[in-house]
């Protein structure tokens, strides 16, 4: 490797860039870091997941909702709530993790070169400074492509950043609408239809499939659908948006109008569009490298994360589902550990996603639809947070965690958790799916109490008891 000016240049500064590039340096490899923006940490501290759930905890708290069920509907910390009060908070931790972030590339004797990246062939990466003109080549012996997404935009759309948004652009409103409708309920719609619906705001959510978030356990899903009607969020599942624009109104208001295929119209004071989003690999020049994308800007790569060109690996939301952080991180760790050699294991079945709408949802395993297609036998334990003394403490009266185990071995298939704290509590079930445990060891286990942990022992009960 000493023919090349380093052993591994990492394209993008995100979550699955930043966990290859310091793997590598343990391994005491040359790394580099290619950042295009002026800041790093890609869009996950930037613009996706730090901010949006740092808003989220804004809002939870200043809406005082998670208090509602003690103190009365109408309770709030703050009246009057507006985005800079939200966003103040969420500035704060963006800066905070950005420094961690450089703090830790520093420490690891990580290069961190801020340029825009292309490449010239497989081995070759062209970088262009920040000014447009400044430019270099450098060699390496692998390349990890960790560039990220952007939000799908439809050239129908006339997303303007000013009646009509798109899931990076949200968190620049003015202020808090009346009203808002969300164009799309994938993770991000579902977050932000939920965390503007507590702060009052009345949404419409749409979206053509006929069940929200269709990856997910069913009963979890229509759960969370009815949690949103209870916040008095409209749902228009089944529906195909025809035509998107914005309308003059009397005044010189600008609203927005949405026409559905349906023939339905909604006008709305702001409009979210969030259909998915495209891998940022326009300006990679990958066809120089031997590497291809597909229609939405994904690279495809193997169970190593290697694309087809042996020494170009892929990590992150790049490569597609799940596009979750806490995965594209360990993505990034296999990456490299494979680049150089080095064994390592991990089990991506046993992945937990966390989903952070309100109510919070996380799952980890197997759910009810893929088990009953599969011929799998099985058996369901729930508990509800209302049954536990920690729910009504914390006045959470509709959360919910399930196990699903198998029917004739009673091993732990699957738990799935809606309600406060679920992306925390699921490590528990997440550890006993890990050593193939079984239902049994929720029941012989002493939680502390009150705690919501008790939901396994009192979901396992329930679980059993079904057995006869």
């Amino acid at each position: 490797m000493t023919q090349y000016d380093y052993d591994l240049v990492v394209i993008g500064s995100g979550p699955a860039g930043q966990r290859a590039a310091i793997q590598a340096s343990k391994l005491r490899k040359r790394v580099a870091i290619v950042e295009r923006k002026t800041v790093i940490g890609g869009v996950c501290i930037n613009t996706g997941t730090i901010p949006s759930k740092t808003l989220r905890e804004a809002v939870m708290h200043l809406s005082g909702y998670r208090e509602r069920n003690v103190y009365g509907s109408s309770y709030a910390v703050k009246q009057d709530i507006t985005m800079g009060d939200l966003l103040f908070r969420a500035d704060a931790v963006m800066r905070s993790e950005i420094d961690v972030t450089r703090g830790q590339l520093i420490r690891n004797r990580v290069e961190v070169i801020s340029a825009e990246a292309s490449f010239i062939d497989a081995h070759t990466v062209l970088l262009k400074g920040m000014d447009g003109h400044a430019q270099r080549d450098v060699t390496s012996a692998n390349v990890l492509i960790a560039v990220g997404t952007a939000p799908t935009h439809d050239s129908r759309v006339p997303a303007d950043g000013q009646n009509i948004f798109l899931s990076d652009e949200i968190l620049s409103l003015a202020e808090l609408p009346r009203t808002l409708t969300v164009v799309g309920a994938g993770v991000i719609g579902c977050e932000y239809a939920s965390m503007f619906a507590a702060l009052g705001v009345r949404v419409t959510l749409i979206d053509k499939r006929d069940r929200l978030l269709p990856f997910i356990d069913s009963e979890i899903g229509d759960a969370l659908a009815y949690q949103l009607r209870m916040n008095k969020v409209t749902l228009r599942l089944g529906e195909e948006v025809k035509q998107i624009e914005p309308v003059q109104e009397a005044g010189g208001r600008t609203r927005v109008r949405i026409s559905l295929q349906s023939g339905k119209q909604i006008v709305t004071d702001k409009a979210l569009y969030s259909v998915g989003r495209t891998g940022a690999t326009a300006r990679l020049n990958l066809p120089a490298a031997g590497v291809a994308a597909d229609d939405r800007g994904r690279i495809k790569v193997n169970a190593q994360y290697q694309t087809s060109v042996p020494n170009i690996y892929a990590a992150g939301d790049i490569i597609g589902f799940p596009s979750l952080a806490s995965v594209s991180m360990e993505q990034g760790r296999l990456a490299a550990c494979h680049a150089f050699g080095v064994e390592a294991v991990s089990v991506p079945a046993l992945f937990p996603y966390g989903i952070y709408t309100i109510p919070e949802i996380s799952t980890v395993g197997r759910n009810e639809e893929e088990l009953t297609k599969d011929g799998v036998p099985y058996e369901v334990g729930t508990a509800h947070y209302r049954e536990i003394a920690r729910g009504n403490i914390i006045g959470d009266q509709n959360g919910m965690l399930k196990l699903i185990f198998n029917l004739e071995t009673r091993e732990l298939l699957g738990v799935h958790i809606i309600g406060e704290g679920a992306s925390e509590l699921i490590h528990i079930g997440q550890a006993v799916l890990a050593f193939k445990g079984s239902v049994d060891y929720f029941v012989n286990t002493v939680f502390n109490y009150p705690t919501l942990a008790e939901c396994y022992k009192t979901a396992a009960f329930n679980g059993i008891n079904r057995l006869g």
